[in-house]
């Protein structure tokens, strides 16, 4: 296929794409949310709640990630370095894993992450949201919370995986003509 058609075929999918986005947020904005309890946390600073975490927006972005072994979740948490700071002038952000507190510091810290990380190490509260699948084990995704009033309400909450639309290196990988090529993200490259 010729260069210009084929950039012609490509540019009628990413319209697609968006039209799909925009339907998704049609939908969204019709769920009843979710009310949820009031869940606490462990940071290197002692105990949080899940309503504190709000700080000053009516909105919070909870990531769940599966921790410090996860090659994937380092990838996503290093992506977030460089958006936390436009993200945090629309809603609250934070990364909960089920690290203790001491190993999301000094993880955190050999990555130069900048984003608020809390524990939910002995809490039911990945499992209650869906991250936690039928054999034990966690699974990546994120949640979307509301605080009305006394409230906290879940609105949002997508899981995520290889090739998803929340780490930006996939899609830079897709304009390769191979794609990914079976290339996997490491915690660490030689």
């Amino acid at each position: 296929m010729k260069y210009e058609a084929a950039t012609e075929r490509m540019a009628a999918y990413r319209k697609q794409i968006g039209e799909t986005r925009r339907k998704i947020r049609e939908i969204q904005a019709q769920i009843e949310p979710q009310t949820v309890s009031d869940y606490e946390f462990r940071t290197m600073t002692g105990s949080v709640k899940l309503s504190q975490l709000f700080g000053s927006h009516r909105d919070l972005m909870v990531v769940h990630s599966m921790g410090k072994a996860c090659p994937g979740c380092t990838l996503w948490a290093d992506g977030y370095n460089g958006i936390h700071r436009h993200v945090v002038t629309r809603a609250a952000f934070v990364v909960s894993s089920p690290d203790a507190p001491d190993v999301q510091q000094e993880f955190a810290a050999s990555r130069g992450w900048v984003f608020p990380m809390v524990s939910h190490m002995g809490t039911s509260f990945a499992a209650d949201m869906g991250y936690r699948s039928p054999s034990g084990g966690w699974r990546p995704g994120m949640s979307v919370f509301r605080l009305e009033g006394e409230r906290i309400l879940r609105v949002s909450d997508v899981e995520w995986g290889p090739g998803d639309d929340f780490c930006t290196l996939w899609h830079l990988f897709d304009l390769l003509p191979e794609g990914p090529a079976g290339w996997s993200p490491k915690i660490q490259y030689s």
